[in-house]
């Protein structure tokens, strides 16, 4: 992996990884236009720059961390059914991991769904002083645990699921947000320490690249919160909802062309 290759993966990962648009589906498109080596370093390297990203969250939402007690107790209940999901079918998402078609495919499901949402949400708009419920930070956890099938994107399945607990649009975002820190940080740590046991050396070069990642990855996320909640307070979803449709329509087209296409 190049140093260019390395920043524009992390800025792929930093644009996407909040938005409802699925970063897998556009690292397998960023990766396979740069020809980025399949290798365990770059395995390695998308997921560990993770981390830049998880704490864009925390620093920008700095002071809600640290609100309350029942702030955090919402988050566990919410984490528990993607936590107990990934410990029970590992095997079965893993194997959904390798699936590039299936990306495509919940990708273009899902912007259809998308460019439906705000007539379906709309009367949550008109309620902003709704917080989230234990029963409804539960099930909100439920829709993140969809988001285990490749494409459908954990930010898109927890947005989703705090609409139907009428969050607003802004709400249900900034939930999504916070519940990725404990989500994220729990997988992304988890496959970090299977690299480890599975004696992936990096090398000196490859951690300044990792560093480099990072770094990008967190500057990115921070800026792509701050627009998407903007854009998503005044417009909706429907332009993420084509935009879903038009990747989605794009991965499936080169995989059926033949292209080698990897979830990297």
């Amino acid at each position: 992996m190049t140093f260019f290759q390395a920043i524009i993966l992390a800025i792929v990962e930093g644009l996407t990884e909040f938005l409802p648009v699925s970063s897998t589906g556009h690292m397998i498109i960023a990766s396979w236009l740069m020809k980025v080596p399949n290798d365990a370093f770059t395995k390695f390297f998308t997921v560990g720059i993770q981390f830049g990203t998880i704490l864009s969250v925390v620093i920008l939402y700095f002071k809600r961390f640290f609100q309350s007690l029942d702030f955090y107790y919402k988050l566990f209940v919410a984490f528990i059914p993607a936590a107990v999901f990934g410990l029970l079918f590992s095997k079965q998402i893993d194997a959904l991991l390798e699936n590039v078609l299936m990306v495509g495919i919940m990708l273009l499901v899902g912007g259809i769904i998308f460019i439906l949402l705000d007539n379906w949400f709309k009367a949550s708009e008109n309620n902003p002083d709704k917080e989230v419920t234990y029963p409804g930070a539960l099930k909100i956890g439920f829709f993140q645990a969809m988001a285990m099938i490749p494409g459908v994107s954990r930010s898109a399945a927890t947005i989703i699921g705090g609409l139907t607990q009428k969050l607003n649009r802004k709400q249900a975002a900034e939930f999504s947000f916070f519940l990725a820190v404990p989500t994220m940080f729990a997988a992304t740590a988890k496959k970090m320490l299977d690299f480890y046991k599975d004696g992936v050396s990096i090398k000196s070069h490859e951690w300044s690249l990792f560093a480099l990642g990072n770094m990008v990855g967190f500057i990115v996320a921070i800026l792509a919160i701050r627009s998407f909640i903007g854009y998503l307070t005044k417009h909706g979803f429907r332009i993420f909802g084509w935009y879903r449709i038009a990747v989605g329509v794009v991965i499936i087209v080169l995989y059926f062309m033949g292209h080698n296409l990897q979830i990297i």
